[in-house]
Formats: structure tokens, sequence, C-alpha cells
């Protein structure tokens, strides 16, 4: 899935990737809350994979994502965001 830089106002910061688990997950420390399962793309409105666990304290969450790419290692410490679920996407064209 891509989206087009019309959509980029929709989207909500979800964090910088920490490091890339030895199961080769992303893990975020989170600025905004996400749901498990929405879409994760980078600055260049790529996919780059799905939220698949919450998880830490309550006032500095992570999540984990599982990639939908191959070169793992070029994303470590950037910003990744949330893209809008389609309900959301349709609302506003």
């Amino acid at each position: 899935m891509h989206f087009s830089r019309g959509e980029f106002k929709n989207l909500r910061r979800l964090g910088r990737i920490l490091h890339v688990t030895p199961s080769k997950n992303f893990v975020i420390n989170i600025e905004n809350l996400p749901r498990i399962g929405e879409i994760v793309v980078d600055e260049d409105l790529r996919t780059v994979g799905k939220i698949s666990d919450i998880f830490g304290p309550v006032d500095s969450p992570y999540a984990t994502v599982k990639p939908t790419i191959r070169e793992l290692q070029k994303l470590v410490h950037k910003m990744l965001y949330v893209a809008p679920s389609r309900g959301e996407r349709r609302k506003s064209e």
C-alpha cells in the first residue's frame, strides 16, 4: 500500500525506531498511542509494517512493528507514522 502526499496531513507521528529485535521486528518509543494492526509508514509514505504489540509503562509505552520491508537497519532511528485507517482516509477525500 502506498499513500499520496495529500494524505500526509492525516498521518500521526508514531515515534522513532530504537532497534531491530532478533526476531526482525522494530521497537519504537511511542509518541502517539496507536492501535494494534494499524499500518505504519516512513517519511516517504512507504508502508513499512503493522503495529503488532504495545508494551511497557503506561506513561512511556513502546510498540513492536512487524515489518513488511527487507532493509530493516536502514530505518533505525528514523521517525515512523501511523497511516489513517481506510475509513478515516475516505472521510478526508
